[in-house]
């Protein structure tokens, strides 16, 4: 059987982009059931409001919406059931020091197929107030207008 290669993006968080300055990215595998890969494979799930958190030096993923498989009948999960990242302990302790010293939070980014494989892409972030959220959308105006005024749009 031949591998899938290439990287096939099923989700991405757009709104963490807007709410936080991304500092770090960071790849961790998904502990999924088989419906919920499927699920995934056909884009539905939805990483708007979801966040991680470090228990017990394990890495977890909250709120992380997987809608639930239609021919999955009674293999179908909840939704919304919390989900154990797989990352190397060094790295989990790495990011329980920074959140924990620092007051960072770690925010899901993407969800991805690497070669066959969920992978998701965990951002540690700061942040953004209301002003810094101001200033990200005038320079984009300001962009906007100068090349719409050059003529490259």
């Amino acid at each position: 059987m031949a591998k899938e290669t290439g990287v096939k993006i099923a989700a991405q968080n757009k709104k963490a982009y807007h709410d936080y300055f991304i500092l770090e990215k960071f790849e961790a595998g998904i502990e999924l059931f088989g419906t919920e890969v499927k699920s995934i494979r056909l884009g539905k799930l939805n990483l708007k409001d979801s966040w991680c958190m470090i228990k017990d030096g394990e890495i977890f993923v909250n709120n992380m919406h997987i809608s639930p498989y239609e021919q999955g009948n009674i293999f179908n999960r909840d939704p919304l059931r919390v989900k154990r990242l797989l990352m190397h302990k060094s790295e989990i302790r790495r990011l329980f020091a920074k959140v924990k010293q620092d007051g960072l939070a770690l925010v899901p980014l993407s969800v991805y197929f690497k070669n066959g494989r969920a992978k998701i892409e965990i951002g540690l972030c700061k942040g953004k107030k209301l002003y810094d959220k101001r200033e990200v959308e005038a320079k984009k105006s300001a962009e906007k207008k100068i090349k719409s005024s050059v003529g490259l749009i």
